[in-house]
């Protein structure tokens, strides 16, 4: 037994408020795994809320499971220390079902040591009856599962909500017996069984055919939920140990109707939905309970059509207002005001392209006047600090884009630093400049990457820091 370890497991556990605490014995236990540290785990609104529907089931306990931060991983490592639960400190071992919540391809990395300090094999095909069945859950399992379609032995393609009811029901009924229980699963909607299909390859090592084999469909049918207002999606567990400590989050909409082209959000929760304003405040009336500002959660925050009722009830109860997305087009001096009333003293906005042909191609629907405009309120607001997101290595990308993007900036600055004269204190312009990657399921995803030399060229040759 590590004492280092478990120490550490109690200060976080002594942290945190609204745990779920079952006790053992005729449950259904569930591993959930963040593949990354506590803190990115505990920051993520949807492990959050996947802990919460395993936990509202009578019949059902779910306990959480972290990377180790690398002190304790160091420590597992020299110990030879299992991986063990936050809540009762089991090993990975104890639990009827591993379920991985898995939102960013990066944490893919992360799973070989997981299984490794876990004591379970990594590969499916060498899990025996005896091991728990592994369940691949998050945004990645249904923007692209085949990466880990080895190492998993089901996949929840679409939203928790619908598919985790009936998956329990038959995983806590099943047995033990693989072939027999996949065989059961493979009939529910929303559940992909890699072993249940045959994949025959080309020549060339490319996909020639995948064929259904035994009860499993053709097609597995992304699942999603219609109503939001039927299940809460907020901070369930609050702990100064995250990203938004200060903070209660509460999920506003899911999905986007503007169609970027490049965004996988504004596909994979097709369609738009929005939660009612009822709804999320009585969702803001809990976290209010807990924190004093509430952080607002959605693709597109600002197209709620009830963002600004929303944000006027939250200051009337004493709260303040944090979003996580800004939409250009959509913002006006009164979320402005509800910001800087909320003590924002930074903005972040994605014009994401500096000519307008790149804007029209991603189809980001925004001109440079609107743009402009934006900034022109946040600094007329008196937010002193701004964030800007620009892709470059965009298709058809040329020379003359990148240097719109750089005259775009300096527009931005100028006009930043005009009002900051004006008020007596300069603030900060921040670019944020990302490659274009391709994602599934997007206008944009068979459109090819470009290089790391050209994109290395095309940030030293094109920004340098002095243009900023």
């Amino acid at each position: 037994m590590s004492r280092k370890l478990n120490n550490n497991i109690r200060k976080r556990l002594n942290a945190e408020a609204g745990v779920v605490s079952h006790s053992w014995g005729a449950r259904y236990t569930v591993a959930l795994i963040y593949p990354n540290t506590y803190h990115q785990g505990m920051s993520n609104l949807g492990f959050q809320t996947v802990y919460h529907l395993f936990n509202s089931r009578d019949d059902c306990l779910c306990e959480r499971f972290f990377l180790p931060d690398p002190e304790d991983l160091k420590e597992h490592e020299t110990t030879g220390y299992p991986l063990i639960s936050l809540e009762s400190q089991r090993p990975l071992l104890d639990f009827d079902l591993i379920a991985f919540s898995v939102s960013f391809e990066n944490d893919y990395l992360h799973l070989p040591t997981i299984f490794r300090l876990g004591r379970l094999p990594l590969f499916a095909s060498d899990r025996t009856d005896d091991h728990p069945p592994v369940l691949l859950g998050g945004v990645c399992a249904f923007l692209n599962p085949e990466p880990l379609a080895d190492i998993v032995d089901m996949v929840a393609v679409g939203e928790a909500e619908p598919i985790l009811p009936l998956l329990i029901d038959t995983l806590s009924t099943a047995g033990n017996h693989k072939d027999k229980l996949f065989d059961r699963l493979a009939e529910l909607p929303g559940v992909y069984l890699p072993s249940r299909y045959k994949i025959d390859y080309k020549d060339d090592g490319t996909v020639a055919a995948m064929s259904p084999l035994a009860s499993a469909p053709v097609r597995v049918e992304r699942q999603y939920l219609a109503d939001l207002d039927s299940s809460p999606s907020r901070t369930f567990i609050q702990t100064e140990h995250t990203e938004f400590g200060d903070m209660s989050l509460a999920e506003v909409s899911r999905g986007c109707s503007r169609g970027c082209r490049f965004c996988a959000a504004g596909y994979l929760y097709l369609p738009a939905r929005n939660r009612s304003l009822e709804n999320l405040l009585d969702q803001v009336d809990t976290g209010l309970c807990h924190r004093d500002k509430i952080g607002l959660v959605g693709a597109a925050v600002a197209d709620h059509p009830d963002i600004d009722p929303l944000q006027h009830g939250i200051l009337e109860r004493g709260g303040k207002v944090s979003v996580s997305s800004l939409r250009l087009d959509a913002l006006n001096r009164t979320e402005v005001a509800a910001l800087r009333r909320s003590g924002h003293r930074t903005v972040s906005l994605a014009p994401e392209a500096g000519s307008q042909r790149m804007r029209d191609l991603i189809n980001k629907g925004l001109d440079e006047e609107q743009i402009l405009h934006a900034v022109n309120l946040l600094a007329d607001g008196d937010i002193r600090n701004l964030k800007l997101y620009f892709l470059i290595g965009l298709p058809t990308e040329e020379q003359d884009d990148l240097e719109e993007l750089l005259n775009l900036t300096d527009k931005i600055r100028l006009v930043w630093r005009e009002v900051g004269r004006k008020r007596g204190s300069l603030g900060v312009v921040t670019l944020s400049v990302n490659p274009f990657i391709p994602k599934p399921f997007t206008p944009l995803q068979w459109s090819a990457m470009d290089s790391e030399k050209n994109l290395k060229k095309k940030i030293h040759r094109n920004i340098p820091l002095q243009r900023l």
